[in-house]
């Protein structure tokens, strides 16, 4: 059997049964054509789909509204002007493009001064290294917090880190992502992301009893005890599988920590202070009742001024200092050189841009076709024939609602389609909506590791590609699917067993 490709001279462990199934998902991973020409299959495939399904007039009854959807062909004439005439606002209106640019830019001046390294090197002299891979892991799991920024920022701190403590840099990047990702329906804290759930939850409502109201803490006991059965299961499944796979990494980035010189410490410090002003600053906009960042009319920290800052807080957070650290270690000596290193860490990005043009028009193309709502719906409709009731119901639909995932990777997009079926049909039949909630949360969450209609999957394919060229999407694939069985069986356990018992899902 053919190794799956990874950079020439790294050590590989490949025993067992289960690696050698991983072994079979990276070969015949691998056989997929680039990412960018994959998406380009898909559009044409979802193209002629479209035909067809239009041909067929196949549709589906919207439950929120009752409208019909039906399938749109993108092959007409109104179709392919629809497509050319909004091809450049797709790509200019993508959300993440904006996002993890403007990320990148500090991120980039970060790494390119060497702030990034002498944080993380102080981080590995200071820590049990023990602690190391479980701390990276829940800083993934509850940076949703700061929204789809965790995708970006992390997965390339979290290699050098790895890197530093003699572990392979992609163990890092997979483990950082899958812990964002998969665990996206955990967290210590309400976050925006329970308010969009919510709201679409409430509308489900709205159609048995106007009267019940619901508001976004419903899943947090669950959520908050979710956070801390993920959090050791992905640090086993990255130090028993996933490093013992990678084996020992002899690519070009070094991890030795060496001791902090005199003038990294001193940057250190006055990046450190810097930052603390920053952090003050921030918290006279956000603790007061009054502050400027607070919603003006709530006053709620979760749908404010602040969730809509994080990039730009998260931009400022990085790059001021590291302008500061750059002068104090002579790594920026004018406006010039920050000019340059900002440039360099843009041209890293040229790849991604060119993955953001193609998943743009695919993924606007799918949702003009209404071929994701037809399924969605369809399928709902299909599941509510089979006649379960309980736990099983809960079940299938947690099955059906993870696959579903793979093609609509937004969660409050597919919750807007989905809630309106099930949330109504889970009610009659004594379901609690929270309960629903719960169940599509964890289904949402699980497969969101492997599924390449997450924006971010593009992402990490070119972080991947920094630190090892010919990492490929089935080696990527491969370095996923255990976080996504490892966490998605004894997730669903959980909610099994808290169903069962009869424990709230929250307040």
């Amino acid at each position: 059997m053919s190794q799956p490709a990874l950079e020439k001279g790294t050590e590989r462990k490949d025993s067992g049964f289960f690696q050698r199934f991983l072994n079979l998902v990276e070969k015949y991973g691998n056989k997929l054509p680039d990412i960018i020409t994959l998406f380009f299959i898909l559009t044409i495939l979802i193209l002629i789909a479209s035909a067809i399904a239009a041909f067929f007039e196949w549709s589906a009854i919207n439950p929120a509204n009752g409208e019909v959807i039906t399938a749109v062909n993108l092959l007409s004439t109104e179709g392919v002007i629809q497509i050319l005439t909004n091809m450049v606002s797709v790509f200019i209106e993508f959300p993440p493009l904006g996002v993890v640019l403007v990320a990148m830019l500090g991120v980039g001046l970060a790494e390119s001064t060497g702030l990034l390294l002498t944080v993380i090197k102080f981080a590995v002299l200071k820590s049990h290294r023990s602690l190391i891979i479980p701390m990276i892991i829940f800083i993934g799991v509850v940076g949703n917090l700061a929204g789809d920024a965790v995708f970006i920022a992390l997965p390339p701190i979290a290699a050098v880190i790895f890197i530093s403590i003699g572990m392979h840099p992609l163990a890092g990047i997979v483990a950082s992502y899958a812990a964002a990702a998969a665990g996206f329906g955990a967290n210590i804290i309400i976050n925006i992301t329970d308010v969009l759930i919510t709201g679409f939850t409430q509308v489900g409502i709205d159609m048995v009893d106007s009267s019940i109201r619901v508001n976004p803490s419903i899943n947090f006991y669950f959520s908050f005890v979710s956070t801390f059965l993920i959090v050791p299961i992905a640090a086993f499944v990255t130090k028993r599988i996933i490093q013992p796979r990678l084996g020992t990494y002899k690519g070009s980035y070094k991890g030795d920590v060496e001791e902090l010189s005199e003038i990294e410490k001193k940057g250190l410090k006055w990046a450190g202070i810097v930052t603390g002003l920053f952090v003050v600053l921030l918290l006279f906009m956000t603790v007061p009742e009054n502050g400027m960042l607070r919603d003006p009319e709530t006053g709620s920290l979760i749908d404010s001024p602040l969730m809509d800052s994080l990039i730009p807080l998260i931009l400022i957070l990085f790059i001021v200092p590291s302008i500061v650290y750059g002068f104090i270690v002579k790594s920026l000596k004018s406006d010039r050189d920050i000019s340059k290193h900002l440039t360099d860490a843009m041209s890293s990005m040229a790849y991604f841009i060119l993955i953001a043009f193609v998943a743009s028009q695919m993924i606007a193309i799918f949702d003009w076709s209404n071929l994701g709502s037809i399924i969605s719906i369809r399928g709902a409709e299909f599941l509510s024939d089979l006649g379960f009731t309980g736990l099983p119901l809960l079940l299938a639909f947690i099955i059906f609602s993870a696959f579903v995932n793979i093609l609509i990777a937004s969660a409050s997009a597919k919750w807007a389609l989905l809630a309106p079926v099930f949330v109504p049909m889970f009610m009659y039949m004594q379901i609690d909506p929270a309960v629903t909630q719960a169940a599509y949360r964890v289904a949402d969450s699980i497969t969101n590791a492997i599924t390449p209609m997450l924006a971010y999957f593009g992402i990490l394919l070119v972080t991947a590609q920094k630190f090892d060229k010919n990492v490929k999407l089935g080696t990527l694939i491969s370095l996923l699917l255990p976080y996504s069985i490892f966490l998605g069986i004894p997730w669903i356990v959980l909610f099994a067993v808290w169903y069962l018992l009869g424990l709230p899902f929250g307040p």
